[in-house]
């Protein structure tokens, strides 16, 4: 499954002009397409704002609507909106991307996050709008 993922997101880099820049929707379509299924806004919503067995949520730190800074919940770290609309850096490196995600996922579900589950929390991120 990560060497799909891997794959797929390399090859959308390789298309680009930037060796890892993308677009929030570019990646959302390669989340998508190694989940084999249309994400779900609904889905990510849940996913990110519901503790998942581990002591945080992603709103933990993130805010449950990310259209401000967030803090870190254990450094106070202040975390630059994650919704794209609000932060135009966004989900535009798919090497950060990938960071990011396998951190986050790890902290909060105690585990790498599938591609569909990625599919989903980025579809719900890209629903919020100013």
């Amino acid at each position: 499954m990560f060497r799909r993922l891997s794959a797929a997101l390399m090859s959308v880099a390789a298309v680009l002009p930037a060796a890892q820049a993308a677009t929030p929707l570019e990646q959302l379509a390669a989340f998508s397409a190694l989940a084999g299924s249309p994400p779900s806004a609904e889905r990510g919503r849940t996913l990110f704002t519901t503790r998942q067995g581990r002591e945080w949520s992603c709103s933990s730190c993130h805010g449950a609507e990310p259209r401000q800074d967030g803090k870190h919940a254990s450094t106070g770290k202040v975390i630059a909106p994650l919704a794209p609309a609000f932060n135009a850096q966004r989900f535009t490196d798919v090497a950060k991307t990938e960071k990011w995600f396998r951190r986050n996922c790890n902290d909060v579900i105690g585990r790498e996050c599938s591609p569909a589950e990625k599919a989903d929390v980025l579809s719900w991120l890209l629903t919020i709008k100013p």
